[in-house]
């Protein structure tokens, strides 16, 4: 049976996707510009604001990885679908 998701989900996997996106970038940019303090800030902002998603999405919907990198709940969670990139 599939879980059914609300508009709150949708909507922390979106925030989660677009600050990826940032940090990837970023981290492009600073592979060829290491000393660009600013980008550095705005590098560790996002980072911080990815751990806040994280946290708010792994404590309403589940884990997001697996092989420690998430913790889960009891019961184990990752049958649940659907997973992120299912939807």
């Amino acid at each position: 049976m599939t879980k059914q998701l609300d508009a709150d989900y949708y909507k922390l996997l979106h925030a989660l996707q677009a600050v990826d996106f940032v940090l990837v970038e970023l981290n492009l940019y600073l592979d060829t510009h290491p000393n660009d303090s600013k980008a550095i800030e705005q590098y560790n902002t996002f980072a911080k604001k990815r751990k806040e998603l994280v946290q708010q999405y792994e404590t309403a919907y589940g884990p997001l990885m697996h092989f420690g990198h998430s913790y889960s709940r009891h019961p184990w969670e990752w049958k649940e679908a659907p997973w992120p990139w299912q939807v």
